[in-house]
C-alpha cells in the first residue's frame, strides 16, 4: 500500500476509534443532563443545533444541496433517529445492554446494503448475521430462563431502534458519497435537531418528558458517580459475540 494511502487508512480508523469512544461515553454527560433537568431528547436538539448553525455560517450553499436532494432526508430522518434512539436509552436503561443492542448494527447493515446498495450477501456476510443473532439471543434471553429473547423495556427496544437506524445512516452515506462533504453532514446534523427535538415536544405535549427549561448553569457542571450498569457471564458472552460480528465487518 503507498504511503498515502497507508497515512489515511490510518486517519480513517483514528477517526473510527474516537467516534466510537465518543459513543461508549456519551451516556454520562447526558445522564447528568438529565438529572439537571435537561431531557436526553432536548439535550441532543439543542446539541446539534448548534452544529446547525456553524455549518450554515461556514457552508451556507450546503442548505440548497440538501433541500434539492430527497434521498438525503433519508440521512436526516436516519441520523436523527440514531441519535434520539441512542441518547434517550442510555439516559433511562442499562448502559452495557443498551451499547450492545446498539452494535447489532453490522447485522442490520449487511440487509440494507443487499437492499439499497445491491451488495452480494457473502459466507462472510453470514456469519456475521449469524453471530450478531446469536450474541443478540444470549443479551437477551430472560434471566428468569423463561420466554422469548426480545427486548423487555422501552431502553432496549431504543437501543435496537438505534443500532438500525445508524446501519440505515451509514449505508445511505456510502450511497450519497458523490454528494458535498457538507450536504451530508448537514443532514446529519439537522437530523439531530429535527427528530430529537420533534419527539421531544410531542412528548411534552403528553407529559411523557418534561418541557424545555430555563438555563441553568448545572448542566456544565461535570457528574460524578454514575452507574453505567452491570455485567454478568451472559452479558460478556453475548457481547462477544456481537463485538466479533462488528470486528469481522470492520476486517472485511
Amino acid at each position: 500500500m503507498p504511503p498515502v494511502a497507508r497515512s489515511a487508512a490510518a486517519l480513517a480508523a483514528a477517526a473510527l476509534t474516537f467516534n466510537a469512544f465518543t459513543w461508549g461515553v456519551s451516556w454520562w454527560p447526558f445522564r447528568h443532563l438529565q438529572a439537571q433537568g435537561l431531557h436526553a431528547l432536548w439535550a441532543t436538539a439543542l446539541i446539534y443545533a448548534i452544529a446547525v448553525l456553524v455549518l450554515t455560517l461556514s457552508r451556507p450553499a450546503a442548505w440548497r444541496e440538501l433541500l434539492r436532494t430527497p434521498s438525503l432526508w433519508v440521512l436526516v430522518i436516519a441520523s436523527g433517529t440514531t441519535n434520539a434512539s441512542f441518547n434517550w436509552a442510555v439516559t433511562i436503561g442499562d448502559v452495557v445492554r443498551v451499547v450492545l443492542l446498539f452494535y447489532l448494527m453490522p447485522l442490520w447493515a449487511v440487509l440494507l446494503a443487499r437492499a439499497l446498495l445491491g451488495e452480494r450477501l457473502t459466507a462472510l456476510a453470514g456469519a456475521r448475521v449469524a453471530m450478531a443473532l446469536a450474541g443478540a439471543a444470549i443479551v437477551l434471553w430472560p434471566a428468569e430462563g423463561g420466554g422469548w429473547p426480545v427486548p423487555r423495556s422501552t431502553a432496549e427496544w431504543l437501543g435496537v431502534l438505534g443500532g438500525f437506524s445508524f446501519a440505515l445512516n451509514n449505508v445511505m452515506l456510502r450511497r450519497e458519497a458523490h454528494r458535498s462533504d457538507a450536504a451530508r453532514a448537514l443532514a446529519m446534523f439537522s437530523g439531530g435537531t429535527v427528530v430529537a427535538g420533534g419527539l421531544a415536544a410531542a412528548l411534552a405535549v403528553q407529559g411523557v418528558v418534561p418541557a424545555l427549561p430555563a438555563p441553568a448553569w448545572g448542566w456544565a457542571l461535570p457528574a460524578l458517580a454514575l452507574a453505567a450498569g452491570t455485567l454478568d457471564l451472559r452479558l460478556l458472552a453475548g457481547g462477544a459475540l456481537i463485538v466479533g460480528a462488528a470486528l469481522l465487518a470492520a476486517r472485511e
